[in-house]
């Protein structure tokens, strides 16, 4: 009854007649039907008077007896007989003919209802027989207001759940029903859609989904009202959350993609708004194949405000693709991000043996017969990232060439790579001629992981792809013929011809190119099959490459035997003279050969783009479709043409996509986060400071070292706004880098202390907090050559808060010291402290010193030896400091900390007398504080003897 005051105080007047002069607005034992105990002229007693007032002519007596109804049911709860007559006022009361009585009466019934629920051994039927038919009766009623009452006490009903699910069934789900009937009054429909969409999620399954489901799907269709829609389409998430994921695919998506396609454009707007509800309700199929086409249309829309909603869903969208088993990482109870176990990490440890694999995930496994290439391994991505695509893809190549090898198929990739890994060897006759499957372990760690993986050759070298073309034309020649045996993507072959026209006048590179062409214009012939076969050809291209980078170079004898062998090939000679005479590459002279291959490939790259650029941003977690249109939300013409803040959307969800995608995918976001990192607005900048610590976790130590550091340097010195979102989880970030990486920020702490406004306190007192966690994760000696001096100085603050916070910093500086048995750093910190506070010339630094030792003690952070002969003697010298701030601290701390500990209360304790002495004194101080607080804990045992006195 938080208002009764207000309502004394409106009402003071009317109530002096009932002898209220005697009651203040700030009574403790005020109640609104107080009256009701007061004798007056009528001689009535309190229940009678209670039924005069609740049905007098007056309307504000009647409003205050709907008003005070619970202190009336508390009053008359004893009596079972007066408890009944009371409930029959109430119901009485409920058909009161002014509308603002019924309001007043309905907002009582679930405080009352809570009450009766409490005392329900008393009356366990009470609410069910007299009240709840209220609530279902005002439901209906003439009234707007009343009607919104009842509502409303419906929804705290339901929500506390004190409505019995037969009342549910056969009182409420009824009357919502009719109100939203076809032939209903447009208002009613409206309320009545709003109340069922809002305790749909309050109700069982079963009742939903039997009862008010098939209303709502009506309603998602309704021809006459577009509000009607507009409130099914606002809610259409909650529902589906409510029926669940079948009831969900089988009856609401249809209904969905209609209200996507809605001619109002609020329509289309709702359903983007609420669309990752709905896609967390769908298996994975469907929201792959069913929603990301129709989210596609939505980002598309005619209209702008639908395409802003789309955008600003986008990100949350593509979190529902999010698989903890594929991404390696999951959310704790408590809503952090944490690592998940090796053993069941699908990117930890790639160069484990074998039996890692039978971990990987089905998202990984179908990584390259989903994808339409296989996905290019960026130079600057880290050894861990990429090593971990090499080895999640050559299992799964390994994995296909054991299954081929047991069906004794001619030709496929993986034996193709195989037999090229083999012709690389040449002498070295030890390695096998083909790869062990599963059972037989992967090969060798530095086999599977070498830097060669990761780099390419200089181009001009084409040493190891003539190398490879020889084991091409030798495996034609053993009458291999299938089609798909080419080992060298017609991109690569472009490459290298490219590189070859600024040296087409030496006569060798003339016959390499035409090797080449005729190499790739085989390649093009091949390549004429169905999509599958083109999978398979990139799948066992992208594994030869990776397994002929990581040969060592063959010696330049080696290379003109095989580039001899070569070109006197009959079967090469053959393939080039066979080839249609309209061929440019064909011609023998090597101005023709120069001008024709250069138009040539001029063609190839304006058809083809560059691999690198093509599958740079390829993945097979979400459809590619959503990952293109969340990397051009950067795109400054979206600003203009969608939403001025797309890019801050887009900076928000990028933790959750980064976590979708994996940091195995981490190289189709990088350019979109350096890009937001840089963005003009710092608060797209702000947001990434507070986010950046959560990407670090999904990310990983080496990819947060290579393309997180850069970014989190640039916003230590950006603007507060930015650098305080760095500052709140500084600790966070710090402790993901390796040790030698976090001690280069030791240099850059010290920053934080300088503010663009000195009036920001706010900032150097988080800073303080930050530092208390970072101390775990320096060294004693770089904590006292660094975090030292930010202390101290953060500790002469101007602003009283920051001081004190920094107190509590220093003190866990000190412990720091003595818990890494750094005692003579610790003893140099505290001769510092003697020096800057205890003989300080302000007041306020000789009482920190007080409230420092105090906080020692408290945390017993030194040992009591030291203490006592290091810090006591200089504490127990404040008793005669001037000022008396300084002295009624030093009472609190020998009085409350100090004189508690068990060293000091022990027999004998040499220190234990000064310490008296000193409280003695404090006790006989002039000024009254100090000696109140020297004595508070004497005068306090002195109560408790007295009162135990008493009781005696």
């Amino acid at each position: 009854m938080a208002g009764i005051p207000l309502y004394f105080v409106d009402l003071q007047d009317d109530l002096d007649d009932f002898g209220f002069e005697d009651y203040g607005p700030d009574c403790d034992s005020m109640r609104i039907t107080a009256f009701l105990d007061i004798p007056g002229q009528d001689n009535l007693t309190p229940l009678a008077r209670l039924e005069k007032y609740a049905f007098s002519e007056n309307v504000f007596n009647r409003q205050i007896i709907a008003r005070g109804l619970l202190d009336v049911f508390r009053d008359f709860s004893n009596n079972e007989e007066d408890f009944l007559t009371v409930m029959e006022i109430v119901v009485r009361l409920s058909e009161d003919a002014e509308p603002t009585v019924r309001t007043e009466l309905m907002e009582q019934i679930p405080p009352i209802a809570i009450f009766l629920q409490e005392s329900r051994p008393k009356f366990p039927t009470a609410f069910f027989e007299y009240l709840m038919p209220i609530v279902v009766r005002y439901l209906t009623d003439v009234n707007n207001q009343v009607r919104k009452a009842g509502q409303e006490a419906l929804l705290i009903l339901l929500e506390q759940d004190l409505v019995a699910q037969s009342d549910i069934e056969n009182k409420v789900c009824p009357i919502l029903l009719d109100l939203s009937a076809p032939d209903s009054d447009d208002e009613y429909k409206v309320e009545a859609v709003n109340i069922i969409c809002k305790m749909a999620s309050m109700l069982s399954r079963t009742t939903v989904e039997h009862m008010l489901l098939p209303r709502f799907c009506e309603l998602c269709s309704d021809g006459k009202l577009f509000q009607v829609r507009k409130i099914c389409a606002a809610n259409f998430g909650d529902i589906c959350n409510a029926v669940g994921q079948e009831a969900t695919e089988r009856l609401l998506i249809p209904k969905f993609f209609e209200l996507c396609s809605d001619s109002v454009w609020g329509m289309r707007k709702a359903c983007a708004e609420c669309f990752m509800a709905v896609s967390y309700t769908t298996s994975p199929e469907v929201r792959r194949s069913k929603l990301s086409p129709l989210f596609i249309s939505l980002i598309s829309d005619t209209c702008r405000w639908v395409r802003q909603a789309a955008f600003q869903s986008l990100g949350p969208f593509i979190s529902t693709f999010a698989n903890p088993s594929s991404a390696g990482l999951y959310i704790r109870e408590d809503g952090t991000l944490s690592i998940r176990p090796p053993a069941q990490d699908v990117n930890s440890n790639p160069c484990q043996p074998s039996n890692n694999v039978t971990v990987m995930s089905s998202s990984a496994n179908a990584a390259l017969s989903s994808s339409e290439q296989p996905m290019e391994i960026k130079p600057e991505s880290s050894t861990e990232e990429t090593s971990a695509e090499a080895h999640t893809k050559l299992s799964e190549d390994l994995n296909k060439n054991s299954l081929e090898q047991s069906s004794d198929c001619c030709g496929s990739p993986a034996e193709d790579a195989s037999g090229s890994c083999q012709g690389d060897t040449g002498a070295e006759g030890s390695k096998q001629s083909s790869f062990p499957g599963l059972s037989s372990g992967l090969p060798p760690a530095e086999d599977v992981f070498n830097t060669f993986l990761y780099w390419r050759p200089p181009l001009p070298d084409i040493s190891q792809d003539l190398e490879l073309l020889q084991v091409k034309a030798e495996k034609h020649n053993d009458g291999c013929s299938v089609p798909c045996n080419n080992c060298v993507a017609s991109s690569e072959i472009k490459k290298v011809l490219e590189s070859l026209q600024e040296h087409i006048d030496d006569p060798d590179v003339q016959a390499q190119v035409q090797v080449l062409s005729a190499a790739l214009r085989a390649a093009q012939f091949d390549s004429v099959g169905d999509c599958d076969t083109k999978k398979m050809e990139e799948s066992g291209d992208n594994l030869q490459n990776k397994m002929i980078l990581d040969e060592t170079v063959v010696s330049d004898a080696a290379c003109n035997q095989v580039q001899g062998d070569t070109l006197s090939s009959p079967a090469s000679q053959d393939d080039i003279s066979d080839q249609s005479s309209t061929s440019v590459l064909k011609s023998t002279d090597s101005e023709e050969q120069h001008r024709g291959s250069s138009v040539f490939l001029r063609k190839e790259q304006e058809n083809n783009p560059p691999f690198e650029d093509d599958k740079s941003k390829l993945q097979d977690i979400i459809p590619q479709p959503l990952l293109d249109q969340y990397l051009s939300m950067t795109d400054p013409a979206r600003a203009q043409t969608v939403d001025t803040e797309i890019a801050k959307h887009c900076a928000y969800s990028l933790p959750g996509v980064a976590l979708t995608l994996g940091r195995q995918n981490w190289h189709c976001l990088k350019d979109t986060y350096e890009t937001l990192a840089s963005d003009v607005q710092w608060k797209v900048r702000r947001t990434l400071a507070f986010s950046i610590h959560e990407l670090a976790v999904i990310l990983g130590d080496q990819l947060t070292a290579a393309d997180l550091v850069p970014i989190f340097n640039g916003f230590l010195k950006d603007l507060d706004e930015v650098r305080i979102g760095v500052l709140k989880h500084l600790y966070d970030f710090l402790k993901l880098l390796h040790a030698d990486k976090r001690r280069e920020y030791l240099y850059q702490l010290q920053e934080f202390v300088v503010t663009d406004n000195s009036r920001n306190w706010r900032f150097r007192y988080e800073l303080a907090e930050q530092l208390i966690l970072i101390l775990e994760l320096y060294n004693p000696n770089d904590v006292y050559d660094y975090l030292r001096h930010i202390a101290l100085t953060l500790c002469s603050d101007k602003v009283s808060e920051v001081r004190w916070i920094s107190f509590k910093l220093v003190v866990a500086i000190l412990q720091k010291f003595y818990a890494n048995s750094a005692s003579a750093l610790g003893l140099n910190f505290i001769n510092e402290l003697v020096v800057r506070f205890r003989h300080c010339s302000k007041w306020v630094g000789r009482q920190a010193f007080a409230f420092i030792c105090q906080a020692v003690v408290e945390e017993e952070c030194m040992p009591v030896d030291q203490f006592v002969e290091h810090l006591l003697p200089s504490l127990l010298s404040l008793a005669s400091d001037p000022v008396p701030n300084v002295r009624v601290l030093l009472a609190k701390a020998l009085r409350q900390t100090l004189l508690e500990k068990a060293y000091f209360k022990s027999v004998g304790n040499p220190h234990l007398e000064a310490a008296e002495e000193t409280i003695l004194a404090l006790q006989s101080d002039r000024d009254q504080d100090v000696s109140f607080f020297a004595t508070i804990k004497l005068k306090q045992d002195n109560m408790d003897n007295i009162t135990i006195e008493k009781q005696n």
